[in-house]
C-alpha cells in the first residue's frame, strides 16, 4: 500500500518551474470567476488551470553522468538531423582570417545539428546536455515562424549557448527556438558558470524546439522521429566511434 501511495503522489504531485507560478495563479482567478458564472464555463476555468499546471509541470529526472555524454537538453521528438553552420552569433568564436582556434567546434564549417521539436503538452523545462564551463550566451530577437521548420533556426527568436566541455577540447552549442505560439524564452546561464549534465537552465513557453551541435566527428546516437526525455536520455558519446543510429517505426 506504502509503495502505490507513492507512485500516486509521483505521478500526480509533479514538481513545477517557478516561472509557471504567475500564469497558474492567473489561471486559478479566471477559473473562479467563470465558476460563479455557471457550471459549463467552471468546468472550462477548471480546465485551463489544470492544463497550466501540467505545461509548467518539472518532473525529476535522473540524468547518466560518465563522462563524454551528451544528454538531451529537452523533452520533445528528434524532428531533424542535418549538417549545418554554428548560428551566425557565434561567428566571432572563430578565428579572424581563417585562422584555426584549437576548438573543433568553432573551426568546423558545418556540424551535426540536433533538433528537438516540443509541442505544447512536452515538458518545457530545458537541462544543460553536458558537464562544462559557460563561454558565451547570446539571445537574439526573432520571428515566430513554426518551430519544425529549418529556417526557424535562422529567423526565429532564440537563445544560445556555448560551451566548453570538461574533459574535451572541444566545445558544444545549444539552442532554445521559439516556436508560432512560443513568446518567450528563459536562459539563466551566464558567461563562466559553471553547469553539470541534467541541471536546469530555462524554459520555452508554449511550443518550441532547442537544437545542439556536435563537435566534428561525433554521431548521434539518436535517430529521426525518436522521443527524447530531456536530461536523460544520451544524444551522443563523445568516445564513442559508433556510426549514426537509424530507425524504423514499428507497429
Amino acid at each position: 500500500m506504502g509503495e502505490l501511495i507513492a507512485l500516486i503522489r509521483k505521478t500526480l504531485f509533479v514538481p513545477l518551474h517557478p516561472a509557471g507560478r504567475p500564469f497558474i495563479a492567473g489561471a486559478a482567478v479566471i477559473a473562479l470567476i467563470l465558476s460563479l458564472l455557471g457550471t459549463k464555463l467552471g468546468f472550462l476555468g477548471l480546465v485551463l488551470f489544470t492544463w497550466c499546471v501540467y505545461f509548467f509541470r518539472c518532473p525529476i529526472r535522473v540524468t547518466p553522468t560518465r563522462p563524454g555524454l551528451v544528454i538531451s537538453p529537452a523533452d520533445g521528438i528528434v524532428q531533424m538531423i542535418v549538417e549545418a553552420p554554428l548560428p551566425p552569433e557565434l561567428s566571432d568564436c572563430k578565428g579572424q582570417n581563417g585562422e584555426k582556434t584549437g576548438d573543433p567546434l568553432c573551426d568546423a564549417e558545418k556540424l551535426t545539428r540536433v533538433s528537438v521539436f516540443l509541442n505544447v503538452f512536452d515538458v518545457h523545462v530545458n537541462r544543460t546536455p553536458a558537464d562544462g564551463e559557460i563561454k558565451k550566451v547570446v539571445y537574439r530577437p526573432g520571428k515566430f515562424f513554426n518551430a519544425s521548420l529549418d529556417k526557424a533556426s535562422v529567423d526565429n527568436e532564440r537563445s544560445t549557448v556555448l560551451m566548453k566541455l570538461n574533459g574535451h577540447n572541444s566545445s558544444i552549442a545549444f539552442v532554445q527556438i521559439a516556436g508560432l505560439v512560443a513568446r518567450r524564452i528563459i536562459c539563466k546561464l551566464t558567461a563562466g558558470q559553471n553547469v553539470k549534465a541534467g541541471d536546469i537552465y530555462g524554459l520555452i513557453r508554449f511550443g518550441s524546439r532547442v537544437d545542439i551541435f556536435l563537435p566534428p566527428g561525433v554521431n548521434p546516437l539518436v535517430c529521426v522521429g525518436q522521443r527524447m526525455v530531456g536530461g536523460e536520455t544520451v544524444i551522443a558519446d563523445l568516445t564513442s566511434a559508433e556510426a549514426a543510429r537509424t530507425g524504423d517505426i514499428r507497429k
